[in-house]
């Protein structure tokens, strides 16, 4: 049996919805918090699970009788390392023979602007790799779908303002990342690999300007501003800080390169190419 922690969030849902279409629902299961939110997932059919990552007792009872679980790192930044070695030992005390493990894809750990908050994915991997269990590990790349968010909602009128250079990105689209899930779950041969979860493109800003001018008819100027003057532009709309120091982490590991490691494991994975950045931004701006 197989089961998947986060499966309220967008890519834990949307892995159960593909994986669900590969295998009998009655062999998969799902870990939540709350049953409330899982109604959706219950109508699929599938076993749904109440635990928590605070509480390693609730996660050992969730994981009997499961043989691999897709551990979707935990979004709680207060305690992410923490959390994940409970869900490890817990897989471990439960039985479970193999552990995946969504990681992040990324280069330059040691000088990067971004490594406080994904120093511990690779935290995570040593931790699982020192537990002895079977492992996979699925390294994602950033999601396509955080584009609008950092180029934000009036776009077209004010053109792109974000202090990333000529830095570029494989970006991915988190429905193609939770197909691949699904397809490496549901199949053998995974084990004790690690996947580089990339486009087999690169895109820059400019490039993703110059694609929503393409599909908006308007013309979609990217400026390369500087980290003060962007961080006094949002500070003004009302930004929390907090909010503006992560966009600027992410801006200044893309400016550097982090993310730019583009190859064809998810395109092995889908069995096609991924979806292209043109594609995605047809789909958005039109």
């Amino acid at each position: 049996m197989i089961l998947v922690t986060g499966a309220t969030g967008n890519l834990g849902k949307a892995t159960v919805e593909f994986l669900v279409k590969k295998i009998p629902a009655n062999e998969v299961a799902v870990l939540v918090r709350d049953a409330d939110k899982a109604k959706g997932l219950k109508e699929l059919g599938v076993d749904v699970r109440i635990g928590n990552y605070h509480d390693k007792e609730s996660l050992v009872k969730a994981f009997q009788g499961i043989e691999k679980v897709l551990l979707i790192s935990s979004s709680d930044l207060e305690d992410r390392l923490g959390q994940q070695k409970r869900a490890v030992d817990a897989a471990k005390e439960a039985g479970v023979k193999h552990i995946l493990y969504t990681g992040v894809s990324m280069q330059n750990l040691e000088k990067s602007a971004l490594k406080p908050f994904m120093g511990v994915h690779f935290d995570t991997e040593k931790y699982i790799l020192d537990s002895g269990l079977t492992y996979t590990f699925l390294r994602d790349n950033l999601y396509a779908d955080v584009i609008p968010v950092f180029v934000g909602q009036q776009v077209q009128e004010t053109g792109i303002n974000f202090p990333a250079g000529n830095g570029r990105v494989p970006y991915t689209l988190r429905t193609e990342m939770a197909e691949a899930f699904a397809n490496v779950l549901s199949s053998p041969g995974h084990e004790n690999k690690t996947y580089e979860i990339s486009n087999v493109e690169s895109y820059s800003y400019q490039d993703v300007a110059n694609a929503i001018s393409a599909h908006s008819g308007k013309t979609v100027a990217y400026n390369d501003v500087s980290v003060a003057d962007f961080s006094k532009a949002l500070s003004e709309a009302g930004v929390p800080e907090e909010v503006i120091g992560f966009s600027l982490g992410f801006a200044t590991a893309t400016k550097d390169g982090d993310f730019d490691i583009p190859n064809t494991h998810l395109e092995q994975l889908l069995g096609r190419k991924p979806s292209s950045l043109d594609q995605f931004i047809g789909e958005i701006y039109q």
